[in-house]
């Protein structure tokens, strides 16, 4: 008794050619599927979260610990040595 008969299916059509208009339907149907593949995205990354969560308490169980952060390699300085800015006119004065 809860099974959708084809007439059921036909009375569904026909009303919502009739509510929405033939010209629109179309847009509906692809706005709807648009929203149907985001949500399965988000419901599969969701899933990815959650897995990526087990493992790492998995690590922690295991006795799994990352190295701890390593301070940055300091490079010598290979830059040129700058002149020291003199002004036009002081050298000017000097001479």
């Amino acid at each position: 008794m809860g099974a959708l008969r084809p007439w059921h299916i036909a009375v569904l059509v026909v009303v919502m050619i009739l509510l929405f208009g033939a010209k629109r339907l179309p847009d509906a149907a692809r706005s709807l599927g648009r929203s149907l593949r985001i949500i399965k995205a988000e419901t599969k990354s969701l899933a990815d979260d959650d897995d990526r969560d087990l493992a790492g308490k998995a690590d922690a169980q295991a006795g799994y610990q990352p190295l701890p952060p390593q301070p940055p390699q300091q490079q010598p300085y290979q830059g040129t040595v700058q002149q020291p800015v003199v002004d036009p006119v002081q050298r000017v004065r000097d001479n």
